[in-house]
């Protein structure tokens, strides 16, 4: 079990995007990353590299990356191998790296799917058509639409100092219709309310 959990030297996006390239699965930058892609430019420092998967498509992703590295479930605090043949039913991240001593290089963020849509999984009545999950930058690399990655970020139960930027930053940058399924994926997880809602709504 590995407990050095600051040891990271992430992979760049363009390092990422040429490894899943070669793995026929669905795959998406996400986290900080994602958000920097919609903007066209990096903002800040990045700790680590996301990317997102379908839970479903975990076995052909574990099979193309176990050849050459080592994987880590990451699981209420600790550290794992995640064996070979083992189904991750609810672990949604995966640490990764060359071997038992080497920096991670980049996290593997499992997501819900069923019957061609995302499942918002902190709040499954929350859906988007997979086709409707993603964007692309120029280049092809496919990155997680910002109004879903700040969903996933304001509804934490620890919003980061970090987070509260991107979100400042990032929608201005939003359409109309992205804002208005942020605003609505906040209200449903939180009826109580939530104060992105209220900036939202007097800002946006």
């Amino acid at each position: 079990m590995r407990t050095d959990y600051d040891h990271w030297e992430p992979v760049s996006v363009s390092e990422a995007a040429g490894i899943f390239a070669k793995i026929p699965v669905h795959w998406y930058i996400a986290g900080g990353w994602a958000l920097d892609l919609h903007l066209g430019e990096q903002t800040r420092e990045h700790s680590d590299t996301d990317i997102l998967i379908h839970r479903e498509e975990q076995a052909d992703v574990y099979a193309a990356l176990a050849k050459a590295w080592t994987l880590y479930k990451a699981d209420r605090g600790t550290l794992s191998l995640w064996e070979e043949g083992e189904y991750l039913h609810s672990v949604g991240d995966v640490w990764v790296s060359k071997d038992d001593k080497a920096p991670f290089a980049f996290q593997l963020m499992l997501t819900e799917t069923e019957q061609d849509c995302w499942v918002y999984h902190r709040q499954p009545s929350i859906r988007r058509p997979l086709r409707d999950i993603l964007l692309k930058t120029d280049q092809g690399v496919p990155y997680l639409k910002p109004e879903i990655q700040l969903l996933c970020k304001g509804g934490s139960r620890n919003i980061r100092d970090k987070d509260e930027r991107d979100f400042k930053k990032v929608l201005p940058t939003l359409d109309h219709e992205a804002i208005e399924w942020l605003a609505q994926s906040l209200r449903t997880q939180f009826p109580e309310g939530h104060p992105w809602i209220d900036y939202i709504e007097t800002t946006a």
